[in-house]
């Protein structure tokens, strides 16, 4: 992808996103090519700051930057923080990406002989990963997963955890001490959100009729889904953030709400709408008629 076709994606999956510097020029193609590409790789950083960009810009004495594409926030935010060859995978087994490759299932690997930077897209979560990562982070994983191989008609196979990859002594992305996800279950759950269309193109619809509460005297009228659409900032997604909180999900926000839609706003209105007994299409995050009078009413 160009920078601007994956600026596109992200818009395309309301996938909240910040560029940071001359990040569309910035990379080691000096050192290297970069591609064909075949997947996205998954790190931790080993930290918990909350602002890791300018490491991920550009790296250590002994690791020059990027070391990766993507840098994702605790709020669920992608950082945009270079474009070309990075450091994030270095070497790993040639079985693992010819099973990218294939689409197949990751071997297990044993060898450290094939440079990886040249051939993976690199997210590197900031969390330290000796614990789970946040929700909000995990949620735009999938989406940002499914952004990509959305463009490059891939299927779930193509994400791998570095720990996957035989670089020796990697265990990221991890979730306590030492031990790497189930990348298994990861995959499982990127597929399932690759078979969601975006946000705007799929309007919600229950799937079985739910009688919505009689609108108090001054609830105000659902906007429209316009109003909710990836990229979107405005008064209504303050407004129906500042509800979800006197609703008691006050726990997704961090900070704000405020004006911006991000995975925080989608994963409280998720939450939400399992709160009513919906599931499927009609949890997906995203309001419609019968989220708004269910929340207002």
């Amino acid at each position: 992808m160009t920078p601007a076709q994956i600026v596109a994606q992200l818009k395309k999956f309301g996938i909240p996103f910040k560029e940071y510097k001359d990040w569309r020029t910035h990379n080691r193609n000096h050192k290297g090519k970069w591609g064909p590409v075949h997947g996205l790789m998954v790190h931790h950083t080993g930290s918990d700051a909350k602002d890791q960009r300018q490491l991920l810009y550009a790296g250590r004495s002994d690791l020059p930057g990027p070391l990766c594409h993507f840098g994702l926030a605790q709020d669920g935010t992608i950082h945009l923080v270079g474009w070309g060859r990075a450091n994030h995978a270095g070497l790993g087994d040639d079985d693992v990406l010819d099973a990218v490759i294939a689409e197949k299932d990751i071997p297990q690997h044993n060898e450290s002989n094939t440079d990886g930077n040249s051939r993976f897209y690199g997210v590197e979560i900031w969390y330290n990963g000796s614990h789970p990562m946040a929700d909000a982070q995990y949620e735009t994983l999938r989406l940002l997963a499914a952004a990509i191989c959305d463009f490059h008609d891939w299927d779930e196979h193509s994400v791998i955890g570095h720990g996957e990859w035989g670089s020796p002594g990697k265990w990221d992305p991890g979730h306590k001490p030492g031990s790497m996800m189930d990348m298994g279950k990861v995959r499982a759950d990127i597929k399932a959100t690759m078979t969601k269309k975006p946000a705007e193109d799929k309007p919600e619809k229950p799937s079985k009729p739910v009688p919505a509460p009689t609108p108090k005297p001054g609830t105000p009228a659902f906007p429209g889904a316009y109003y909710f659409r990836p990229g979107a900032k405005n008064q209504y997604v303050t407004m129906l953030g500042r509800q979800l909180v006197k609703k008691g999900y006050g726990k997704f926000y961090r900070v704000g709400p405020g004006p911006q839609w991000t995975a925080v706003d989608r994963a409280a209105v998720k939450a939400f709408q399992k709160a009513q007994g919906w599931t499927g299409s009609d949890a997906d995050g995203y309001p419609g008629p019968q989220t708004w009078k269910r929340l207002f009413g």
